[in-house]
């Protein structure tokens, strides 16, 4: 019996990102690709969380200002953001971060669900948290991160 046979739990695999100082975890098989977002076009009328449109591989995708989504103030540190590409019903979306992190290999049984006093901003798009060392990873739930406001769905 050696020490790998006595992990029967399950493990989820989260891609990290960073938005406005909080360490935020994507569900890896929700991830498409990550990429620098470049040639953003703003779409008229939209709400301020769509950043704008852009091609990616012949592929329009929507991108979600992820700092507007949590109702955080625009970075200021003079980075290009990066962005997560998810998949909803066959759309194509990026979510625009500060930084991505690394891929973290958690066991499914040490996800909490949303402490009583997490930010309900971000309480309202998290499917719960695992703690980390001195840290609190916040599990994004992608479904509802992409349930914008219907005015925000650009064709």
């Amino acid at each position: 019996m050696s020490k790998t046979q006595v992990t029967e739990g399950v493990v989820a695999e989260y891609v990290t990102a960073v938005i406005g100082g909080q360490l935020f975890g994507l569900p890896i098989s929700r991830v498409q690709d990550v990429f620098m977002p470049e040639r953003l076009t703003r779409v008229p009328l939209s709400s301020q969380e769509i950043a704008g449109v852009l091609n990616l591989r012949g592929r329009i995708v929507t991108v979600v200002n992820m700092r507007a989504r949590l109702g955080l103030p625009k970075a200021d540190d003079g980075k290009p953001p990066m962005a997560v590409g998810v998949d909803l019903r066959g759309e194509s979306y990026g979510l625009l971060i500060d930084q991505i992190g690394e891929v973290l290999r958690l066991p499914e049984d040490g996800k909490e669900d949303n402490p009583v006093n997490l930010d309900p901003r971000m309480a309202k798009l998290a499917g719960g948290v695992h703690r980390l060392d001195g840290q609190l990873m916040v599990v994004l739930d992608v479904d509802r991160v992409l349930e914008l406001a219907p005015d925000a769905k650009a064709a």
